[in-house]
């Protein structure tokens, strides 16, 4: 089915716009793996002529492409010999040249890598920390017998991958690789969602209580990042995500052959379903994610009694689903429909009785599913966000389901007796809308004897019933509270999954009201509480929460200090300071220290284990880090500072520090990230001629900051009195808009500073850097 008229038009708006713009600028574009014969002009791109003076960079592994867009064409070389054992051992580790005798065979290992880097990476990576020789000759004969089957040229590269596939030694572990090939190129899988989909698939021992089964999850994970099968990075919200490289995925699909059952058409843009013909009997698992589908039309009835996963996830045009179309699918076991524009679920999904997992979320139009009385086997139910207004008809009938996820927006009631009746539950979110918070009836979520992860939102009373009524409450391995007055939606921003005990304390009056935190909290975030005074140390809501790693702050007027000390004992005693790890202040217009001291010393354990620091938009904070605090910030591994426009120190200076000649040195042993933007009055990082020490320091990163006329960063020196660079630099960010800044206005102690730091330097927009 072609484009319709509407389409047409906005793309050649699109790409007129495009052209407007780029028509005024130099450019160098790089328009990276493309396979696709296209016309640059068509998508808005001048073409690069010798009087515009600009580049199109194409890389491609199609050479029909190349030769179309008239490129010239530069074939990229494989690396030679001493690259490509650099690259190995660099990923092996140095460590592996000391075990006797094994140097020659090393060689003989990456000259079968054909000087392939994917392929280098790959067989490094699942050869990491092996020192037994015996092992690496097997993996030489292995690698050999790879290359005496290879027929095809093209081939080369994946007969190597596929040698670390067969050396993850477990059908497990290699079940859970080929389930990611159900996905599109370059999908980006959170650790959860992807354990998550290993449980829904059973390819994880579900033996034990789900944390044991998460626990080998996260195993099986790591070993396929240690083999280099997927690679480990990070989102646009600086989140966890797992990719797979494309040629990787093919290796996937060429491993699974034929005979696997698979039909795999992830993110190829189709329009319609394939043909009845395409779906054969043997067929076991379907993936149609991330097309343009838009109608699944009657008529159509694939006969696949042996289908038992379907993924028509992320079709948002996907509206209408026959009825007739489910009615063959007798095996059906896991069925995605997550992130479709689907309005109503066909009655024919009332029969699927060997339905396992149904996955709905992002289903914001779906109004209406039929009685799931009948799906007995069900385990999973995932309904985050989806538009439902009623819970389904039947739901009371599901006596295995474990998983149960309700954070839909427009539900108005969670009838009683229906939670109760669900006794298997495991894992359950519930955020009925506002004006129904009051009836969760909290006493039946508390009921629930089998429960290991609980998000819920709720009031006052319903929270303290919880915490003090349930008998079951402290086993919980993971909880998110969210505790709020129901006027107001505070979304879960800083909520890490680092620590999985959290509560969201939101617009209370918190002076007022008796809210008891649990024992075992790790990670509290107080919003919108404008009456909350009292810091952190004379609060009587922290009492009991002895195990708090992680507390944030955010737009709270009435906080100005978040340590006050003084005379009275009980203010020097506060074992949450002690244990706390991350402290994140967000728009605290009356914050104007961190810790206020009056009479008495500053104890030397406050903040003893703080790792990260993060302060942003206290715009009353003129400077961030007492003197009195330096002594017990060793741990600190992490400042960002970000829209305080009074800040004009980040160490605090004394009268004779900003008078005295000599260096005064400060420590931070442990520090990698240091960030400063748009920090408009800082003048100093450390007054007067104070030399900042970070032997672990990787990232600066400095923006808006126009009256900074020095970094005071101690440099190593070499023998020759020369400095160099920190051992564990990666890279120095400066704002694109600061560079004459940099240039002309600070300054190193050093005077070779800037010419020894150039390879570290980089000129790009803060909004890349996530520093948030």
């Amino acid at each position: 089915m072609g484009k319709t008229l509407r389409e047409d038009e906005e793309e050649m708006r699109r790409a007129a716009a495009l052209m407007e713009i780029m028509g005024r600028v130099r450019f160098v574009l790089i328009l990276d793996d493309v396979w696709e014969n296209f016309s640059l002009i068509d998508v808005g791109i001048p073409k690069p002529t010798l009087q515009n003076r600009c580049k199109v960079v194409i890389t491609s592994r199609s050479t029909d492409v190349c030769n179309f867009l008239g490129c010239e064409i530069v074939k990229v070389q494989p690396l030679s010999p001493g690259e490509s054992l650099n690259l190995f051992l660099n990923r092996v580790g140095h460590d592996v040249l000391q075990v006797a005798g094994l140097e020659e065979m090393l060689k003989l290992i990456v000259e079968e890598c054909a000087g392939l880097p994917l392929a280098i990476v790959v067989v490094a990576g699942c050869m990491r920390g092996e020192k037994d020789i015996i092992e690496w000759r097997n993996a030489l004969n292995e690698l050999r017998q790879c290359v005496k089957s290879v027929r095809v040229k093209e081939d080369m590269i994946f007969r190597r991958l596929k040698f670390s596939y067969d050396r993850l030694g477990s059908l497990e572990i290699q079940k859970c690789f080929l389930y990611c090939s159900l996905f599109q190129e370059d999908y980006e899988f959170s650790r959860k969602k992807l354990i998550e989909g290993w449980i829904d698939e059973g390819l994880i021992d579900e033996s034990g209580r789900r944390q044991e089964v998460y626990d080998r999850g996260h195993v099986f994970l790591n070993r396929l990042e240690k083999n280099c099968l997927l690679e480990k990075t990070v989102d646009r919200f600086s989140d966890e995500v797992f990719k797979m490289h494309d040629v990787v995925r093919d290796m996937a699909i060429k491993c699974i052959g034929p005979g696997f059952g698979y039909m795999v058409k992830a993110g190829m843009k189709l329009t319609k379903v394939p043909n009845e013909s395409e779906w054969v009997r043997d067929l076991k698992k379907v993936s149609l994610m991330a097309n343009g589908i838009s109608k699944i039309l009657v008529g159509l009835s694939p006969k696949c009694p042996s289908l038992s996963t379907l993924m028509l996830s992320k079709n948002p045009n996907l509206s209408e689903i026959s009825s007739s179309f489910f009615e063959d699918m007798v095996g059906l076991k896991v069925l995605d429909l997550s992130g479709t524009g689907v309005e109503a679920l066909p009655d024919s999904i009332s029969n699927l009785v060997n339905l396992s997992a149904l996955r709905l979320w992002e289903c914001q139009s779906l109004k209406y599913l039929p009685s799931l009385a009948k799906l007995r086997a069900l385990k999973k139910l995932d309904l985050s966000e989806a538009g439902i207004e009623v819970v389904p008809q039947g739901m009371e009938m599901l006596i295995s389901l474990e998983y149960l996820d309700l954070y839909c927006p427009n539900l108005k009631e969670i009838p009683m007796g229906i939670l109760p009746s669900l006794s298997s539950l495991q894992y359950l979110v519930v955020y009925p809308s506002s004006a129904i918070t009051k009836r969760i009836h909290i006493e039946e979520v508390a009921s629930l004897s089998n429960l290991e992860s609980l998000e819920c939102g709720m009031e006052v009373q319903d929270f303290n019933y919880l915490i003090n009524k349930s008998k079951d409450f402290e086993s919980l391995t993971a909880y998110e509270l969210r505790l709020t007055t129901g006027e107001r939606e505070i979304t879960a921003y800083g909520f890490f999954n680092k620590y999985q005990r959290k509560v969201l304390i939101a617009g209370l009056e918190i002076e007022e009201e008796c809210v008891v935190l649990p024992e075992t909290l790790e990670n509290l975030r107080i919003a919108c509480c404008k009456n909350m005074r009292c810091s952190l140390n004379k609060t009587v809501l922290l009492e009991n929460a002895t195990e708090l790693r992680r507390c944030s702050i955010d737009d709270c007027e009435g906080i100005e200090c978040i340590v006050e000390l003084d005379s009275s004992s009980s203010s020097l005693c506060c074992p949450v300071l002690d244990k706390l790890e991350d402290l994140d202040l967000h728009i605290l217009p009356n914050l104007s220290v961190l810790v206020r001291v009056e009479g008495v010393a500053t104890p030397p354990h406050i903040f003893s284990n703080l790792k990260y620091l993060r302060i942003r938009f206290c715009s009353a904070m003129r400077n961030l880090i007492p003197l009195g605090l330096l002594q017990a910030l060793q741990n600190l591994e992490c400042i960002i500072v970000r829209g305080c426009r009074q800040m004009e120190e980040i160490i605090a200076s004394s009268d004779s520090d900003a008078s005295s000649s000599n260096n005064i040195t400060f420590t931070f042993p442990k520090l990698r990230v240091l960030t400063l933007v748009e920090l408009y009055q800082l003048k100093s990082i450390c007054s007067g001629k104070g030399v900042m020490v970070c032997d672990s320091i990787e990232v600066i990163q400095i923006s808006k900051c126009p009256k900074l006329e020095r970094i005071p960063l101690q440099l190593p020196l070499l023998d020759n009195g020369q400095p160099s660079p920190p051992s564990c630099l990666r890279e120095i960010k400066i704002d694109d808009k600061s560079k004459e800044w940099w240039e002309s206005v600070v300054e190193w102690d050093h005077p070779n500073a800037k010419n020894i730091l150039q390879p570290f330097l980089e000129f790009s927009p803060p909004h890349k850097w996530g520093y948030n």
